[in-house]
């Protein structure tokens, strides 16, 4: 069973989310400030995390980076909060998604399921060879461990969200292929899920830094300017 992190202050929209979200099936647990969403990110173990953007002791932008650097499991932030700079400023901390109050609870349910479909392991295999054969696939000093859901850079394993892993994925597939900003969207949105132009800028920048030995001059992923990116062979 799916379990749901929530950490939210606000107690009328925290017991209606957790309350939706039990008869559906997940396992719910729900804390109402920042020091207690890390303690539970410990001891629960989450599948998926519902971050609020504003809480009473901490700001939700520094729990986000500090669940990111202690979990890649899937951060969706909530918040009233419209405003493009901070969709961005949360892309930017580590989460995976943004989700602006008020939503309906079936599209809170929409993208829980997306993100836990990206960060599962999407392969099979017919026999143990060609399992061994999925699980990691390397390339011109990058590996990719689909298992693990691990990039690798000369054999060191560099973590990533499920949404960078998702984009890397796609780019190491096909190397040299462009791929406009429209097909990344495109392989990123779930079901009303918000990604555009800037978040997929974002997500590739956050890649560049983590597999780049000079993201400002790129060697792996490569801007084909006016229309998107392309993976390089180096």
């Amino acid at each position: 069973m799916t379990k749901i992190l929530v950490v939210e202050d606000e107690k009328i929209i925290g017991e209606m989310i957790s309350m939706y979200l039990t008869d559906e099936n997940f396992t719910v647990c729900r804390v109402e400030n920042g020091k207690e969403g890390l303690e539970e990110l410990r001891q629960f173990n989450p599948d998926v995390i519902l971050l609020d953007l504003m809480l009473p002791d901490m700001d939700g932008i520094e729990v986000c980076e500090t669940m990111r650097e202690l979990s890649d499991k899937p951060i969706l932030m909530i918040s009233m909060n419209t405003k493009v700079n901070e969709r961005v400023r949360a892309l930017n901390a580590g989460a995976d998604d943004y989700l602006c109050k008020p939503f309906s609870m079936q599209e809170l349910k929409a993208r829980i399921g997306v993100a836990v479909r990206r960060y599962k392991p999407a392969f099979t295999a017919s026999s143990a060879e060609e399992a061994a054969a999925a699980q990691e696939i390397k390339w011109r000093g990058i590996g990719l461990d689909l298992q693990k859901r691990l990039v690798l850079v000369e054999g060191e394993p560099i973590e990533t969200t499920f949404s960078e892993f998702e984009l890397m994925k796609l780019l190491y597939e096909h190397p040299g292929r462009v791929f406009t900003r429209d097909e990344l969207i495109n392989a990123l949105r779930g079901i009303d899920s918000y990604v555009n132009d800037r978040a997929i800028d974002v997500h590739i920048t956050n890649l560049r830094k983590k597999i780049e030995n000079n993201p400002k001059e790129p060697q792996y992923i490569k801007t084909v300017w006016g229309v998107g990116y392309k993976l390089m062979p180096v």
